[in-house]
């Protein structure tokens, strides 16, 4: 989504870039699926592969929503959303968990390090895109 800004000088007008989600997961059959879902409905999309790069992208994108595996290289998932919870920055992206993690005990745990929902794999992607437009329509 582009945000058009127009400044006082009518000869000057700035474009600043919103993104709406971040996908992240290990697993790119799961990037490809979501992002495609997701795009196809017009949302602006980025992925990463583990928390870590997760955790960058999040902090230089500033994404509306974050949908976040569990099982991960490098940092897994509840400790990147403990991260983005706990920094100024992100704090205020709403944590989507998506996992095939799906105890009740995974789930007390990603909703303790912040987590804002949390879903089991597989996914309805017409649950997903659902579940993403009602989260959106709380930021406008």
């Amino acid at each position: 989504m582009f945000v058009r800004f127009v400044d006082t000088f009518p000869d000057m007008c700035y474009f600043f870039y919103i993104m709406d989600i971040l996908v992240v997961d290990d697993d790119p059959y799961i990037q490809r699926s979501l992002s495609f879902v997701l795009r196809k409905e017009r949302f602006e999309v980025e992925v990463a592969s583990n928390g870590e790069e997760a955790l960058n992208k999040a902090r230089e994108l500033k994404p509306k929503i974050i949908i976040l595996d569990l099982m991960m290289p490098k940092l897994n998932g509840f400790a990147a959303c403990r991260a983005i919870k706990s920094d100024p920055g992100t704090k205020n992206s709403y944590v989507i968990i998506l996992t095939a993690k799906g105890q009740e005990v995974d789930k007390e745990a990603g909703l303790k390090e912040g987590a804002d929902e949390f879903m089991t794999k597989p996914f309805s992607p017409k649950e997903i895109v659902a579940k993403v437009r009602s989260i959106l329509e709380t930021f406008e």
